[in-house]
This record gives structure tokens, C-alpha cells and sequence, in this order.
């Protein structure tokens, strides 16, 4: 008994405590795991997205202490580095004192493992499939959240939920078929109605603030259109006359998919605009270029508004360092970033390696 009383003060001594400066509240993280996943395993809510440290979502201001990173992420500029960790990557050297808050509207949330039916299955555009879940026990989510498929391997695949939460229970997703993604196209050729699959949820931190009745901007990228839309059904109940405008950028017009959800967003926001951005095909009644530099040209001064941006971990770079630069405060820029499993990713860059090599 004594030995193991001693084990246990010793493991203990080994953990570095995380306090969030301005509350009471602390978290023990142990030196070989990252300050994030210590913090999810205390029950805190801290802000994420892409746990993979390209996006930016988890960055910390650090009061006091030390870090390091097994591998250096890449979201943060130099000049931030200097004094902001990325929790998804950071490990502690020492006591972390945080200058971060936690998101309240998911602080409460549990998260549960459950099985889910589908449904519905429903072809959008040429590459994106819209799927309908029924979960086999009711989950408390908001809009914006997702969910986790849990493979037979243990491998995770995320993907958003497109719609705010129903009386019914459903839930929605747009999966984009992936060459080299094993699973997305499993579900695209390989999926019947009443399938059944095991899932995780709800995750994230990509949730509407209920603090707020500044101007909204919603942008999107590709199939980050998904959180978005569950955003907008969330608003357009919340306060449907709320101003705010939605940027949705793609690469060709066929990308744009559901234009009748559109319309029905505008019909109950009066007071929605709607801007499409091609990337690689002109088009007469859409812009032409970059998605954050199309809303830079309408809003040059973003300090008024509060943004929802969601897509692949280069727009979100991209969109966070104008946006910021044209005045908007960081903590009303919230995003959700978009990116390929680490063990998918590592497959496609094998396969470009060879597809490159003479």
C-alpha cells in the first residue's frame, strides 16, 4: 500500500499545473502530453480546431513559463511565437500561467460515444455527399460543433455537422470525396441506408456567441460552407434581423452547392447578403480571386464586426492575418479549420512526392 501511495505522489510530482490567470481554475499536464489534451481531459473547454497546429484556434498568450514543441507548428508569426503557445502542440516545461478564457457555451457539453444510422444519402455537387445520421441516443450539440467517426482500427475521421440542433435528433453532414481518403470514399461507393456506424460529439469550439448583436460576416471555404450553414440556422432563429453578409469561395461554379438554402437564408435574414468566390473560373454574377481579399474590398475596416470563417488551414491562415491587420479584434475572429486526418495527409504527400519524382 505504502509503495503504491508513493507511486502515486510521484506521478503527481512529475505533472506541471496550467492555470487560466483570471479564474480559479487549474489543470495538472503531464510532460509528455500537450497542454490541449491535458485540458479536454480535465473537463475543460478551451478553444480548438484542427488539433494539428496549422490553424491558430488554441493559441495562448503564455503569462508565465516554459514550453516546447515536438514539431514546430506553423499557425503563429514569428512575433507571436514569442509569446503565445499553440496548446494542441505545446508541451510544458514548467507551471503555465495562460492568459486564455474558456468558451462557456461548450463548457457544460458532454461528450458521448454513440452509435448512429443513416438515414439519408444524397449526392450535392459532383464531389460532395450530404448525409443524414440518427443517433442512437439524444446529444447535446450547438451549431458549429462536430462530430467524430470512430473506425474499426481506432483511427478517428471529423466531420462538421451542417445543421443547428433539431427536434428530431438528425444530423447533417457534406463529405467531399478525397482522393487517397480511404474512408470518404467508402462512404461515397460503400454506404447503404441503415448502415450503422459508432461516432463521437460533440467537439469543437466553433460556436455562435451569444454576447454580441454586432454585424456578422460568414466566410466559407469549400465544404467549410457545413458549420456555416449550421451557423446561419442558428442566427437566422436567434435574430433573424441581424446585419451580416456570406462570403463562399470555391474554385469553379458547379462547387456551389444547395443555392436553395441560400435563398431561404436570405428570405429570413432580411438583411443577409451573399457574395460566391470563384478562385479558377470567372463568372458573371460572382467575384473573381481570393476569398478574404473579396471581403476586405467590401469591409476594409473589420473592427466593427464579429467574423465566422471556416475552411482548409491555408484560407483560414490567410484570412486571420488580413483580417486582423484591417482592425478586427482576435477574440471576434472564431474559425474552424478544415484539414485531412495526419495519416491521410501523410499518404497524399507521399503520393505527390511520387507523382513528382522523375
Amino acid at each position: 500500500m505504502t509503495e503504491n501511495i508513493s507511486n502515486t505522489i510521484d506521478e503527481y510530482a512529475a505533472h506541471f499545473t496550467v492555470t487560466l490567470a483570471g479564474s480559479e481554475k487549474s489543470f495538472l499536464v503531464a510532460p509528455d502530453e500537450t497542454v490541449l489534451n491535458a485540458s479536454r481531459r480535465a473537463g475543460l473547454a478551451l478553444p480548438y480546431s484542427c488539433l494539428s497546429g496549422r490553424c491558430g484556434s488554441c493559441a495562448a498568450r503564455v503569462l508565465n513559463g516554459r514550453w516546447h514543441y515536438a514539431t514546430a507548428p506553423t499557425a503563429l508569426s514569428a512575433v507571436e511565437r514569442l509569446d503565445h503557445a499553440l496548446l494542441c502542440q505545446a508541451l510544458a516545461d514548467s507551471d503555465l500561467s495562460l492568459g486564455l478564457k474558456e468558451v462557456a457555451e461548450v463548457a457544460e457539453l458532454a461528450i458521448v460515444q454513440t452509435g448512429a444510422r443513416l438515414l439519408h444519402k444524397t449526392l450535392l455537387s459532383v464531389d460532395v455527399l450530404a448525409l443524414e445520421l440518427m443517433p442512437a441516443q439524444p446529444v447535446r450539440y450547438l451549431a458549429g460543433q462536430y462530430l467524430e467517426f470512430i473506425l474499426s482500427d481506432g483511427k478517428r475521421r471529423p466531420f462538421s455537422i451542417a445543421n443547428a440542433p433539431r427536434t428530431d435528433g438528425v444530423l447533417e453532414l457534406h463529405v467531399r470525396k478525397v482522393a487517397g481518403g480511404g474512408f470518404t470514399q467508402t462512404l461515397f461507393e460503400a454506404t447503404n441506408v441503415g448502415d450503422e456506424f459508432l461516432i463521437d460529439m460533440p467537439h469543437g469550439t466553433f460556436v455562435p456567441r451569444a454576447d454580441s448583436d454586432r454585424p456578422l460576416l460568414f466566410v466559407a471555404g469549400g465544404t467549410g460552407f457545413a458549420p456555416i450553414k449550421a451557423l446561419l440556422e442558428h442566427f437566422s432563429t436567434l435574430n433573424p434581423e441581424r446585419e451580416a453578409h456570406l462570403y463562399w469561395g470555391a474554385r469553379v461554379a458547379a462547387d456551389f452547392y444547395l443555392p436553395e438554402h441560400i435563398a431561404a437564408f436570405k428570405a429570413a435574414m432580411p438583411q443577409l447578403r451573399y457574395t460566391p468566390v470563384l478562385s479558377e473560373q470567372a463568372s458573371f454574377d460572382t467575384r473573381y480571386g481570393t476569398l478574404h481579399e473579396a471581403v476586405l474590398e467590401d469591409y476594409p475596416n473589420l473592427s466593427d464586426f464579429d467574423v465566422y470563417m471556416s475552411g482548409p488551414p491555408a484560407m483560414i491562415s490567410a484570412s486571420r492575418g488580413a483580417f486582423l491587420a484591417a482592425g478586427l479584434p482576435e477574440d471576434r475572429l472564431y474559425y474552424d479549420s478544415f484539414d485531412f486526418a495526419p495519416d491521410v495527409l501523410a499518404k497524399l504527400i507521399h503520393a505527390r512526392k511520387q507523382k513528382s519524382t522523375p
